[in-house]
């Protein structure tokens, strides 16, 4: 992990450098860019994921020297359609589907909002992956009668074999082709529900599809366990 740890302070140090004239030349731009202009809407979304990016790099250097990182309300709602809006191009080129079975309130939960962004990334692109001939990516939330928000995240690919489901959290463990996966993906994405309070299951059945249930303690319930503890 020490090993690990410096490798991962190398990479977020080279990969800022770039990330930081990115996010400059799109600043710039958008100082003389008119509000009306389709164009201005396409460079706000490069600007919010260009910080976006450099949290998520930022944060490989947790792995040398942990950092305390402040948590406040986040609304579930706001994450996924933001990840959503990133991938629209991909998943459309795929041709996957989305379909939204969104509850009537925003589910509020307490938590670090691009850690979270980067848990749906994760499982959105896995559900790309698991389906090459195109289906269907359905993501549904709701909230328990314990107070914890869910959120269903379900695919019609190729499902995964009963053999596997109990390693896929397992860090280098994938079935991709080489040069497709690191393995990395659904272990960081555990560690992050995990981190929040919460937990994640995984059902699949070869030939029809794969489904992720998240579980994350809403904001106000968190806050009176936490309460409680004290």
């Amino acid at each position: 992990m020490a090993s690990i740890g410096l490798l991962a302070a190398g990479v977020a140090h080279e990969v800022n450098t770039p990330l930081t004239g990115i996010s400059s030349f799109t600043q710039m731009l958008l100082q003389n860019a008119e509000p009306e202009d389709p164009r201005t809407k396409v460079l706000e979304k490069i600007e919010r994921q260009t910080f976006r990016a450099a949290k998520i790099v930022n944060g490989l250097l947790n792995l040398a020297r942990p950092a305390q990182v402040d948590s406040g309300p986040i609304d579930l709602h706001a994450v996924v359609n933001d990840v959503l809006s990133l991938l629209e191009h991909q998943l459309r080129n795929s041709s996957i589907q989305v379909r939204k079975e969104l509850s009537p309130a925003a589910p509020i939960v307490q938590g670090i909002e691009y850690k979270l962004q980067q848990v749906f990334l994760n499982l959105f692109l896995n559900a790309r992956d698991a389906m090459p001939r195109g289906g269907w990516l359905t993501i549904a939330t709701s909230v328990r009668d314990d107070g914890a928000a869910v959120v269903e995240v379900s695919d019609t690919g190729s499902g995964i074999p009963p053999d596997h489901l109990s390693r896929i959290y397992d860090p280098f463990f994938t079935t991709k082709d080489i040069g497709k996966g690191t393995g990395l993906g659904l272990s960081i994405t555990y560690g992050i529900v995990q981190e929040h309070g919460g937990t994640i299951t995984c059902e699949s059945v070869v030939g029809q599809g794969t489904r992720f249930a998240l579980a994350l303690p809403m904001a106000s319930v968190k806050g009176q366990r936490r309460d409680a503890v004290r």
